[in-house]
């Protein structure tokens, strides 16, 4: 009785981490989505079919940049103390003045870093992109990105 107890609590809590990693992700898609969009009416406009690859490449880049984004968050609030942190937009140079020398640096590094593990996963900034608006507005996607992520965490 007590195993099956234990391993429900212990799949009931993978459960629980994998949908709060997803959270995050859908977050940072968010976030990334006003990012890196240059023009996203185009984008909306223009919805495109998400491979099974892309999918992955998709969920690939989420689960490695997650942790980073949350690292860089973590020290810029540090460096800044008690106020929020600004809003970062990655190819808006003005979103960074607001931030120490220090802070502009982590802020920047990340923002080469995530271009940098959507290309070595594949895609370019531009499918990305499509992708980010894509899975906001489409839940089939949305639930294909949460089923991939799980899958692979589980590796």
């Amino acid at each position: 009785m007590k195993k099956i107890i234990h391993r429900s609590l212990r799949l009931n809590l993978i459960r629980i981490l994998s949908q709060s990693v997803f959270v995050g992700v859908i977050a940072t898609a968010s976030l990334v989505s006003s990012v890196w969009i240059l023009n996203s009416k185009a984008y909306a406009q223009n919805p495109s079919t998400v491979t099974a690859n892309e999918v992955t490449s998709y969920a690939k880049t989420m689960l490695t940049m997650e942790p980073l984004r949350q690292q860089a968050f973590d020290e810029i609030k540090q460096m800044i103390g008690s106020k929020d942190v600004p809003q970062i937009v990655c190819n808006d140079k003005n979103s960074f003045n607001n931030l120490p020398n220090k802070a502009k640096d982590i802020a920047v590094n990340y923002c080469q870093r995530y271009q940098e593990v959507v290309t070595d996963n594949g895609m370019t900034i531009n499918r990305f992109n499509q992708i980010t608006v894509e899975v906001q507005n489409n839940e089939d996607l949305k639930r294909q990105i949460y089923n991939t992520l799980l899958r692979l965490q589980k590796k």
